[in-house]
């Protein structure tokens, strides 16, 4: 039976993003290549980490993930990726304006979600197969559903600094039991995986 996962970079101080997004900051003033670094700089070190960030069947996002615009859709924004994004399947992107769905190269589909988490969700469930659902980020998005007991399994990747600031994980969120499935430290990272407990 399929899980519904996370994935997601955060600092040592437990942000996944800085404040003051910009369309050239995707991570506002974070220090992405420090955020990253484990991604790019050291993938053979962590492939069974990247593996599973994109092994889904449909992903959820929240808007600032997709792209900096916070009003209604204009100009021909399609996401921080360029032409084929690494999902290879439906994403549930969560907004508040209705937008069309957006076809790209590879597989990928943006949905544009104006009804809730709940709403991508039941679209996320709807996609064929037995793969994993997977909440892609950002934090806020993760927190949502950390929040309403819609999340099985959160992976942290927590890299060795300090952001101070921005947005971060179980922020709002009611307490919590989370169950260690396992943990491993890299060069420039360490890998947590939890179980939520219902």
């Amino acid at each position: 039976m399929s899980k519904v996962v996370c994935n997601i970079s955060i600092s040592a101080d437990g942000f996944s993003a800085g404040n003051n997004q910009t369309e050239e900051r995707p991570f506002g003033e974070a220090n992405e290549s420090i955020l990253h670094s484990w991604m790019f700089d050291t993938p053979e070190e962590n492939q069974a980490e990247l593996d599973t960030m994109t092994d889904a069947k449909a992903f959820i996002m929240g808007r600032n993930m997709f792209g900096p615009i916070r009003s209604e859709w204009s100009g021909d924004w399609k996401g921080w990726w360029g032409p084929e994004p690494p999902f290879h399947a439906p994403v549930f992107v969560l907004t508040h304006y209705q937008r069309e769905p957006l076809v790209m190269d590879g597989g990928t589909t943006f949905h544009f979600v104006t009804d809730g988490i709940e709403a991508a969700m039941e679209q996320a469930r709807a996609v064929p197969g037995d793969a994993n659902i997977a909440i892609a980020g950002g934090a806020s998005t993760v927190n949502q559903y950390l929040a309403a007991g819609l999340l099985d399994e959160l992976r942290l990747h927590i890299t060795p600094f300090t952001l101070g600031a921005g947005t971060r994980i179980f922020d709002g969120v009611p307490p919590l039991t989370l169950e260690q499935i396992s943990s491993r430290a890299a060069t420039q990272v360490t890998h947590v995986a939890y179980r939520v407990v219902r």
